[in-house]
C-alpha cells in the first residue's frame, strides 16, 4: 500500500511514521493550500461543507503523487460527515482514480469491528504493532500537552516567536524519537523549556475556541486563529485536542462509558438531544467557558454544517444569560484571511473595552 490520509496540524508527521512502522509506503498529505481547496471546490457538491472540500482536494493531490490507499475517519449520528468518505470515494472514482478507501468509524461499543479494519494495515509482527501504537499515542499526547503550553506562553512571551519556534522544534524531535523512553525524554525537556520562556507579568484576555473538529484542529482551515489571537496578546483555549477526543470517542465509548457527560450536562438546559458533530459540545463548552471566567468565545463553523448551525441559533441565549460575548466565524471557500483578521481585531477590542468597564484592567 501507498497510504495517504487527511492532513491535520502537528499530528501529520506522527501518522506518517505510524504507517511506515506498520510496513507501508506513505504519500504524505500536503498542508492544505489554495490549490487544495480549489480542487475540492471544483469537484464537490456546491453546498458541501468546508472540511469535505479540503479533504477531497487533499486526496486528489495525494493520488496525483502516487497514493493508492486512502485512510480516513467516519462518524455516527445526524452529522453528514459520517457519509463523506463514501461521497468522496464516488467523486474520485468518477474522475478516474483507482485506489482503496478505508474508513475508521468510532467503535460505539463494537471494538472488534474497529480492530478488524485496523488489522488490514498490519504488515509487521504483532510485537512491532503494539510498539508502534504505544509510541504513536505517546507522541500525540506530548504534542497536545506542548501545544497547550504554547498557547499559554505565546501571548505573554517577551521575545516574540520563541514559542512557535520551540513548538516546531519539539514536534520535529518527538517525531524522530524511536522509543517511548525517547519520546518521554524529548517531551519532558520541551515542557521544561516552555516553562523557562521569559513572559510578561499581566493577565491576558481569555478566549475559548469551539466548533467543528476539523476546522478547530487544522490551522490552515481556520486562518491560524489561535496563533493570530496569541500575537494580539490574547490567550486562546482550544476546546478540542486529538488525544482527548480519541479517549472519549474510542476508548471510553468502546467500553460503553458515555463520553463528554459533563459537557452535555452543561448544554442540556439549552440543547437536550443529539444533533451530531460537535453541536452539543459547542453549547456546553460555551457555558463552561463562561463559568470559568473567560472573556469571550469564538465559534468556528463550516458553512452548511448542520450541528454548528443548530448551536449558533442557541448561543445568543447562552451569551445573554451568562454575559459572555460569542462570535461565530462561518468558514467556506469564499472566506478571506484579511476579513477574518479584521473581525478578530474588532472582537478583541470589544473584549478589552468590556474588561476595562468592569474594572478588570490587566496589569
Amino acid at each position: 500500500m501507498r497510504i495517504t490520509f487527511p492532513y491535520i496540524g502537528y499530528y501529520s508527521p506522527v501518522f506518517i511514521n505510524l504507517f511506515k512502522k506498520l510496513g507501508h509506503d506513505v504519500v504524505p498529505p500536503l498542508r492544505p493550500s489554495k490549490r487544495t481547496l480549489d480542487l475540492g471546490t471544483k469537484y464537490a457538491p456546491e453546498f458541501a461543507c468546508l472540511p469535505l472540500k479540503i479533504l477531497l482536494g487533499t486526496y486528489i493531490e495525494a493520488l496525483e503523487m502516487g497514493a493508492d490507499t486512502i485512510v480516513s475517519t467516519g462518524g455516527i449520528g445526524p452529522c453528514r460527515a459520517g457519509y463523506y468518505t463514501r461521497l468522496q470515494e464516488k467523486i474520485l472514482r468518477s474522475l478516474g482514480y483507482k485506489f482503496k478507501m478505508y474508513t475508521i468509524e468510532p467503535p460505539k461499543g463494537h471494538m472488534l469491528d474497529l480492530l478488524k479494519i485496523l488489522s488490514s494495515f498490519v504488515r509487521v509482527p504483532v510485537t512491532k504493532v503494539f510498539d508502534a501504537i504505544a509510541t504513536t499515542w505517546l507522541k500525540l499526547a506530548y504534542i497536545d500537552e506542548l501545544e497547550r503550553l504554547c498557547h499559554h506562553v505565546r501571548p505573554l512571551e517577551v521575545n516574540k516567536g520563541t514559542s512557535t519556534r520551540l513548538m516546531e522544534q519539539a514536534v520535529e524531535e518527538i517525531n524522530r524519537a524511536e522509543t517511548c523512553g525517547d519520546v518521554r525524554d524529548v517531551g519532558r525537556s520541551y515542557i521544561k523549556r516552555f516553562k523557562e520562556v521569559e513572559v510578561e507579568n499581566r493577565d491576558p484576555l481569555k478566549v475559548g475556541i469551539i466548533g467543528e473538529i476539523y476546522v478547530v484542529l487544522e490551522p490552515s482551515a481556520n486562518f491560524e486563529i489561535i496563533e493570530n489571537l496569541n500575537k494580539m496578546g490574547v490567550y486562546a483555549h482550544r476546546s478540542i485536542f486529538l488525544t482527548d477526543w480519541t479517549k472519549q470517542n474510542a476508548f471510553l465509548d468502546a467500553l460503553r462509558i458515555q463520553p463528554e457527560r459533563q459537557i452535555r450536562a452543561q448544554a442540556k438546559p439549552y440543547l437536550n438531544h443529539a444533533v451530531g458533530g460537535h453541536g452539543e459540545n459547542s453549547v456546553g463548552e460555551t457555558v463552561r467557558y463562561a463559568k470559568s471566567g473567560y472573556d469571550g468565545v469564538i465559534q468556528l463553523a463550516p458553512f452548511t454544517c448542520i450541528p454548528e448551525i443548530v448551536a449558533k441559533s442557541i448561543l445568543p441565549r447562552v451569551s445573554r444569560e451568562y454575559g459572555i460575548p460569542v462570535m461565530t466565524l462561518t468558514l467556506d471557500e469564499q472566506t478571506g484571511r484579511e476579513g477574518v483578521l479584521t473581525r478578530l481585531e474588532a472582537f478583541v477590542d470589544l473584549l478589552a473595552r468590556r474588561r476595562m468597564r468592569s474594572g478588570e484592567v490587566s496589569a
